[in-house]
């Protein structure tokens, strides 16, 4: 099947079995990999699971990597706004023309791989994408993967590589219908990414998981860094664009970081980042002026960033419990709007409730809407009726689209107060397509 347009390919892939559904297993992705002559293992990986930070962790390792002076292969999931997001060298996601270049080559290996129908089912969307940044990383070719898990971690397909380094995030319940109905299940799952021959470089964890993890590691002989006796943040304060933070190390501390990012979990997060870039070179520790400069350059789109102003908007990809906790504790930090204007679209298969319990700590008013681009996308009516349950009815605003609840939040905000501002949250395609609306709307 050949695609005219990166738009046409994009959709043909995207029809596949969709990344939501998991089909657990590594027989596929391993069929595929044999057949390209196992791409993944040309390459040292750094992987990374856990169910929050995981995509900022992975673009700040990236960063502090590429100011070390190695080239860099990043796998990242899911995209804000187009696929080729998902397969980025040297900082930048691969161009349009090389992503297609890539899904030529594997496309009659990936018709293969599907033929023996394993497990029954065809390659999925998730597991494709995978085989082909291994391909485009193998070829560039980098000095080093850091690959980020869709899902899980023992059945992820990011997983058919061995990794270095297996970086684990703070875990919390998330996707518990595929991943496990408790902290302790869905730590053994993203315990799997932690393999004999790989260093486990573990955030600070809830009891429960953190004991699964480390059991695992003692399993597999793999060596412990762990936030807390081995790195983390020893101080930060609020700087203007960010913050600014003393990092314990490898090396001991390391103060005048500057990180051009928001909230304590960003915080913990980039000290997880300089332990799994020590840990990856090993011999001797970083040097400080490679964690400032790298830190220092990290960008994080709709990570609690400020995408316009007058009013502000604020957009974040929080769409579980956990992560909606460090949003709203990093607005009450950063940001001093009153009242503060959200503007919220969920998918089916998270805790709305929970979370919009947490939102409605700082969210004055509400915004309910959906988006457009996925059939997961709760409806309108059924947020709003819940939304109605914790705010009152008057606070409650609905939205049939993404466009229609920015306007909507723009006037509630304009005609409320000169310190007000909207938080734009509840899921990663919505902070996807605000952002894309709001930037568009910069442009023009």
């Amino acid at each position: 099947m050949s695609h005219s347009t990166h738009a046409e390919l994009t959709a043909a892939l995207t029809s596949r079995w969709p990344e939501h559904r998991i089909a657990p297993s590594l027989t596929r992705i391993a069929a595929l990999m044999d057949l390209l002559g196992d791409p993944q293992n040309a390459v040292p990986v750094i992987q990374i699971a856990g169910t929050n930070g995981k995509g900022s962790t992975a673009i700040m390792i990236d960063t502090v990597l590429r100011a070390a002076g190695l080239r860099v292969g990043r796998f990242a999931s899911p995209h804000l706004s187009d696929v080729r997001e998902r397969i980025v060298i040297d900082g930048e996601p691969i161009s349009e023309e090389r992503f297609d270049e890539v899904w030529a080559d594997i496309e009659p290996y990936v018709a293969m791989v599907d033929e023996q129908k394993l497990d029954g089912v065809d390659m999925t969307f998730f597991e494709v994408l995978t085989g082909m940044a291994y391909a485009a990383f193998a070829d560039a070719p980098v000095d080093v993967i850091v690959m980020e898990v869709g899902l899980g971690g023992r059945w992820d397909a990011t997983s058919v590589a061995d990794a270095t380094v297996a970086v684990v995030t703070p875990i919390g319940l998330d996707h518990t219908h595929i991943l496990g109905k408790t902290v302790a299940e869905i730590a053994a799952e993203k315990a799997g990414i932690i393999k004999q021959g790989s260093t486990a470089v573990l955030a600070g964890q809830d009891p429960a998981a953190a004991r699964i993890l480390l059991e695992r590691a003692v399993e597999v002989g793999a060596p412990v860094k762990a936030e807390g006796p081995d790195f983390g943040v020893i101080d930060r304060q609020l700087a203007v664009g960010g913050q600014l933070l003393r990092l314990e190390t490898a090396g001991g501390p390391v103060g005048d970081v500057f990180l051009p990012l928001f909230g304590e979990h960003m915080a913990r997060n980039a000290a997880l980042a300089v332990a799994a870039v020590e840990a990856f070179l090993g011999s001797q520790p970083l040097n400080p002026e490679i964690i400032v400069e790298g830190l220092g350059a990290v960008e994080a789109p709709a990570r609690m960033e400020l995408v316009r102003t007058s009013p502000p908007i604020v957009v974040d990809t929080a769409h579980n419990p956990q992560a909606a906790r460090a949003t709203i504790d990093t607005l009450t930090e950063s940001y001093d709007f009153d009242p503060v204007i959200g503007v919220v679209a969920m998918m089916q298969d998270k805790d709305a409730e929970q979370v919009l319990e947490i939102f409605s700590e700082k969210m004055d008013q509400i915004v309910i809407t959906k988006v457009s681009s996925t059939p997961r996308a709760r409806p309108v009516d059924e947020l709003a009726t819940l939304a109605e349950t914790i705010w009152s009815s008057h606070q409650v605003h609905r939205a049939a689209t993404m466009a229609e609840a920015l306007d909507l939040a723009v006037m509630l905000a304009d005609t409320s107060s000169t310190q007000a501002g909207v938080l734009v949250a509840g899921s990663v395609i919505a902070a996807g397509e605000a952002r894309d609306l709001l930037k568009k709307e910069n442009d023009e």
